[in-house]
């Protein structure tokens, strides 16, 4: 009997011991400014949401780069979603916004920077490797809530999953002379970017605790975040905050090949916009001079009105610029010269990013050139660089549009979440993605890849099931084929990859004054 009893004192105390090596990591965790409490998911792994990473940009700190977060008493509730950063509804639109407009969206408010953790590490220091994912949305919606984005299945494949907001519109990009001024880096029109460099900060400092590795940091993003993964990598002031960046359908001039704006410009076009014009004269008659800019309210002004005035006011801003801090120059004067950040790289496409935009398929080679060109210009760093172009094309129930593999349409692939309400420009249908095995197939290869390449910079290796992925080989030949990812082999080829190269320097290099052979 008292061996009967024994042994079930040592069965329950393995039986424990086992539930204890499969926990993730413990409430509360800890982080430089106070204790947070998030939520086991039946999965298992913990998710903790709307964490301070920024005091909120209100009041006198509105277009201020983020300020330190006022340190709490206790533990904060982190169980539920912060604020979203001011956008668009969009509730007529097909789809919807996906970050404001269904049912339980959060609130959208100016105080918006907060972030979210998914891990399923077992403690602190377990030294996972973190993913950062910086959503899409044309600059103006978007947030680190939204369904598509959320984490837990990649958090189940062993990494730490962060997303976060970060701010849109004219919250996000708008310079003004005296912003510069007031700034200690003398710098203004890049919010968003700073933004996004405070939440690397905030992973450098904290993330230990959520059981993630600070020194194995990668950056991903879509569209609009590609674009910011693109210019976060040729960034000084990002520098060593991460070692790994995914772009997808997008890069550092944005969805195609421009010139970036200087702050200057950018500030003498700071006032109201929208007041004819661009214009003909009447009749028919020739335009005559473009109009000139209008006055640039007073800061103190600007920052006493609402937040829908200043919405509606029609600012100059919203986008990327030269600011002389975090972009001290046009980028591809950076690239050019080799002197972006030397950082592991993914970059890619989808094959039919022009049926969404325009149905000029110009924008998809646009894409395509921009991917290639990235992944040169890290492999002349001497790191290891991978090109894709997404080809599969999602299920969709009519009688919305069959646009294939369109922008946007390999976000939920990406994130094995092919059960979340898709992002515009996305038609295609949740229900027929989940009941198909190709396409869960192909989920589970692409989210599979992210994830190895986080780990090791590598994307072969296995799925979470164990079977070996197809291999994809490194970037070398720049006129070799990407990796197809999906069923067919279709891509622009390298000749019309080539003669865009011919384009970029007649359209950016030259007048950039990079010389070229």
């Amino acid at each position: 009997m008292r061996d009967r009893i024994g042994f079930g004192i040592i069965a329950a105390i393995v039986a424990a011991s086992a539930v204890t090596a499969l926990a993730a990591v413990p409430d509360p965790v800890k982080t430089d400014a106070g204790l947070v409490a998030g939520e086991t998911l039946p999965s298992g792994v913990r998710v903790f949401k709307g964490i301070p990473f920024g005091a909120p940009p209100v009041g006198n700190l509105r277009w201020r780069e983020p300020q330190p977060v006022a340190k709490w008493d206790g533990v904060r509730d982190a169980k539920t979603w912060a604020n979203v950063c001011v956008q668009p509804n969009q509730p007529n639109r097909q789809p919807v916004n996906v970050t404001v407009d269904l049912p339980d969206s959060p609130k959208m408010s100016e105080d918006c920077l907060y972030l979210n953790v998914w891990t399923q590490a077992n403690r602190a220091n377990d030294r996972r490797p973190v993913m950062l994912w910086i959503f899409g949305g044309a600059y103006s919606e978007g947030g680190g809530s939204t369904p598509h984005n959320n984490g837990e299945n990649l958090a189940k494949k062993g990494v730490v999953l962060v997303t976060f907001n970060y701010r849109l519109g004219i919250f996000g990009f708008y310079a003004h002379s005296e912003l510069t001024k007031e700034s200690p880096n003398k710098a203004s029109g890049n919010q968003a970017l700073a933004d996004s460099i405070a939440t690397l900060k905030w992973i450098k400092a904290n993330i230990a605790n959520f059981g993630g590795d600070p020194n194995n940091v990668t950056i991903f993003g879509e569209s609009a975040g590609a674009a910011i993964v693109g210019m976060l990598t040729g960034s000084p002031v990002a520098k060593g905050l991460f070692q790994r960046a995914i772009t997808e359908s997008g890069g550092w001039m944005g969805l195609n090949m421009a010139q970036m704006t200087p702050r200057e410009r950018a500030e003498s076009n700071a006032g109201p916009r929208g007041r004819g014009a661009g214009r003909g004269a009447p009749g028919g008659a020739p335009a005559g001079p473009p109009p000139a800019p209008a006055p640039v309210p007073a800061l103190t002004e600007l920052r006493a009105r609402s937040t829908e005035e200043i919405r509606t006011m029609g600012l100059g801003g919203g986008q990327p610029i030269i600011d002389g801090w975090i972009i001290p120059e046009d980028l591809s004067i950076t690239f050019a010269n080799g002197k972006q950040n030397p950082v592991d790289v993914i970059a890619g496409y989808n094959k039919d990013e022009h049926t969404s935009l325009g149905n000029n398929v110009a924008a998809r080679d646009a894409m395509a050139w921009h991917a290639r060109i990235f992944a040169e210009k890290q492999t002349q760093l001497g790191k290891k660089a991978y090109f894709y172009t997404f080809t599969h094309e999602p299920p969709v129930e009519p009688p919305a549009p069959n646009l294939k593999a369109t922008h946007a349409t390999e976000m939920v692939y990406v994130f094995n979440n092919l059960h979340a309400p898709r992002m515009i420009p996305d038609r295609s249908s949740p229900k027929l993605a989940m009941e198909s095995a190709k396409d869960r197939a192909i989920a589970e290869q692409m989210s599979s890849y992210w994830v190895n390449f986080a780990k090791t910079g590598d994307p072969n290796g296995k799925d979470s099931a164990g079977k070996t992925l197809p291999k994809w080989e490194r970037f070398k030949a720049r006129n070799a084929a990407p990796q197809f990812i999906g069923e067919s082999m279709e891509w622009p080829g390298a000749t019309v990859l080539n003669t865009l190269d011919e384009a970029y320097k007649q359209k950016v290099l030259t007048p950039l004054g990079i010389k070229t052979n």
